[in-house]
């Protein structure tokens, strides 16, 4: 039976004004799933009606209630774990580990939103008049555009909201049109059944012929005051452009093109699981996944071997079988994507070590290669895809060199046995992110998450998103009269 969901307007599921719909598919079997409401400006103006007439009240709410929404709304999430790995299945064809990763951190991100909201926010100033006290106060701003993306759905969809949530704002969320209703529509479900008020968080569904026409009528309306997006590079300049047009603050996550770093003393068993686990998760449809392992020349031979024959062993296809790793990527047209980008590869030199060959549908085969030259497409292109290339350096130097020889810089994996050494290298990579000892992928939501250069800026998590969307006010108090000189 397929499923139909409307808009989320005020409270309520409304239908598009115009009536129409757009088709939600599951990437695997290449069926219908799902009928979504299909959004135009007139929805995007209802919505931002609806945010902004809830403004008010919201804002308003203590702190310790608006807390307990949050954690009531954790522990809902916690307990949809099975439908949560059905949606992701149908909607993004998500393995089953994958949707219960993305539940388990989803719930916790709002737990930390909840924890923020009642940490101490503001200062007390020193204030240059006697008897004068001054204040800076952090206050919501109103009315902020999210944009929720569809590879780590529901992680990304509470991310897109909570921290504006948890600040006193209220939201417009602009769902991906390949899963509306994992990153949108159950993200709202949820709040909504912890006792969100009506209004507070909207959801906007669209047809994609339509997006670039519903993302600009949102982030045009005077009273959306703050924009938030996760997604591509390419689509995050269009986003940031049209926010600095309008003079309107942007928190932009972005792509990476982002490197694991395996240092000489590294334990080589234990690089290539890390290596394998931050490549090939989600089948490389993150943005932290590891497009480049580098190795140091001295353990290149043993953990090329390995790595090549850990990846070929990967069990691939339908994303409802427990053991999937390989599951389809979000469409067929996004593996031929990453088709086109390794046949460019191998036509210009570089050497398949396993995989490389026809994807089946959205399924492409985990993908490793060697040799890739610097005007292979894929050398400055995010494969966003189950492949990576491995690469050698004989110094520090020169891996931290190749590391950083990117205009992406979101994260990055040293794998060593020293932590000074990689403590050493760590610093010199020139990303918003990096982990020692480990893989590239990494999700906190106490920490300060977001990259630097073309991989975007401003930092998700903790009381780093509270800030981003808050604003801090100058409030001074006169205790005693003051003299003025006329």
């Amino acid at each position: 039976m397929t499923l139909s969901r409307d808009l989320r307007i005020g409270g309520k599921d409304v239908p598009a004004l115009s009536g129409r719909t757009a088709e939600d598919l599951n990437p695997y079997t290449g069926e219908l799933y799902a009928t979504v409401a299909a959004a135009g400006p007139e929805d995007v103006t209802r919505a931002v009606d609806a945010a902004d007439a809830a403004f008010p009240a919201w804002a308003a709410v203590t702190p310790f209630a608006r807390r307990t929404i949050f954690l009531k709304a954790a522990d809902l999430l916690d307990a949809r774990g099975e439908e949560v790995a059905e949606i992701m299945a149908q909607e993004a064809g998500g393995t089953r580990p994958w949707a219960y990763f993305n539940v388990g951190l989803a719930a916790n991100i709002l737990r930390e939103a909840a924890a923020a909201i009642t940490s101490p926010r503001g200062e007390v100033l020193s204030a240059q008049e006697a008897g004068a006290l001054g204040l800076a106060i952090r206050e919501p701003l109103g009315v902020v555009a999210a944009f929720a993306p569809w590879n780590a759905p529901v992680i990304l969809g509470v991310r897109a909201v909570a921290a504006p949530l948890a600040a006193g704002n209220t939201v417009v969320v602009k769902a991906s049109e390949d899963a509306p209703v994992a990153c949108g529509l159950l993200v709202a479900d949820v709040l909504h059944e912890a006792g969100l008020p009506d209004g507070v968080l909207n959801v906007v569904t669209n047809d994609r012929a339509d997006a670039a026409e519903v993302a600009e009528a949102l982030i045009a309306d005077p009273r959306v005051r703050a924009v938030n997006f996760t997604g591509s590079t390419d689509v995050g300049r269009i986003i940031g452009t049209h926010a600095a047009r309008h003079l309107k603050p942007a928190l932009l996550e972005l792509g990476g093109k982002n490197s694991i770093i395996v240092l000489d003393d590294a334990d080589v068993d234990y690089a290539v699981d890390a290596a394998t686990f931050g490549v090939f998760m989600n089948a490389g449809q993150i943005c932290m996944s590891g497009d480049r392992v580098l190795v140091h020349e001295s353990l290149a031979e043993e953990f090329t071997a390995k790595f090549a024959a850990k990846v070929a062993a990967l069990p691939s296809g339908d994303p409802s079988e427990p053991t999937t790793v390989i599951g389809p990527l979000v469409s067929p047209a996004a593996a031929r994507r990453v088709a086109a980008l390794v046949q460019d590869a191998v036509s210009r030199g570089a050497t398949v070590l396993t995989g490389g060959t026809a994807p089946q549908g959205a399924v492409h085969p985990a993908t490793v290669l060697t040799g890739l030259p610097l005007d292979a497409g894929l050398y400055a292109t995010e494969a966003f895809g189950p492949v990576c290339v491995i690469d050698t350096f004989a110094t520090d130097d020169e891996a931290v060199a190749k590391a950083n020889d990117t205009d992406h810089g979101l994260t990055a994996g040293v794998i060593t046995e020293n932590a000074t050494h990689g403590l050493r290298v760590a610093r010199r990579v020139r990303t918003g992110i990096v982990h020692v000892n480990d893989q590239s992928v990494a999700d906190e939501p106490q920490a300060p998450f977001g990259g630097s250069k073309a991989s975007g800026y401003g930092r998700f998590g903790g009381r780093w998103g509270i800030e981003a969307f808050s604003d801090t006010r100058w409030v001074t108090i006169a205790t005693e009269q003051a003299h003025f000189p006329f």
